[in-house]
């Protein structure tokens, strides 16, 4: 299991410590939360907070974008050479030219799907990006419960991409924690994104993140 933890967790007083405490401690992505107030009711953070993220990371990030007008956003964070960077299929006209040019960029493209939005809405897209992100929660806010019904919906993902694009990764945002990530990896799920749970684990992040691994 590789584990993304968020930053939307992390002590932003002290977020370049809190960035370099999840790469010390085995992640193997830095999972990075763009919204814009619009597209998801909370505003987080820009270019130029992610470029610090990017300079005290020793791992790629992972940014999430959570915003209306992505290709304006994937324009903004691209200069940062990220890992990935995913946008949600329900806020986005022309999918596949938006993967194309995420790709163009020598970034890896990601999908995300809301909790009520099923995978076969992205089926003719999977052979053209590297991941798929399922939401877990409602997007837009840390600490919420995970949302169960997103076991059988990763099942369904990962029969569509056996068959369209093994190679494509299952990452689970929301809600995640020791107990329920032994369901996702039964599932098919590849990598897990916690924020909560690594930040605030009573044994520090280090802990935390083993525990998911």
């Amino acid at each position: 299991m590789l584990v993304a933890p968020s930053i939307l967790s992390a002590n932003f007083g002290a977020l370049a410590k809190d960035v370099e405490a999840i790469c010390e401690g085995g992640c193997d992505l830095v999972h990075v939360d763009v919204m814009d107030g619009h597209f998801v009711p909370n505003l987080t953070i820009g270019p130029v907070v992610v470029e610090s993220v990017a300079e005290a990371s020793t791992k790629p990030l992972d940014i999430h974008l959570m915003v209306e007008n992505n290709t304006f956003f994937v324009d903004l964070f691209a200069p940062l050479k990220p890992g990935f960077i995913s946008f949600h299929i329900e806020e986005e006209k022309h999918p596949h030219r938006l993967v194309q040019k995420i790709r163009s960029l020598g970034i890896r493209p990601a999908v995300v799907l809301n909790p009520h939005t099923p995978p076969e809405a992205i089926e003719f897209l999977l052979e053209d990006i590297d991941m798929v992100l399922l939401m877990s929660v409602n997007p837009g806010f840390g600490g919420q419960k995970f949302i169960p019904s997103v076991i059988e919906k990763a099942k369904r993902l990962k029969a569509l991409i056996e068959k369209r694009n093994p190679a494509c990764l299952i990452e689970v945002d929301g809600g995640v924690n020791d107990v329920n990530v032994k369901e996702l990896e039964a599932a098919g799920v590849d990598v897990v994104v916690a924020g909560s749970y690594v930040y605030k684990h009573p044994e520090g992040v280090a802990k935390a993140i083993a525990s998911l691994k």
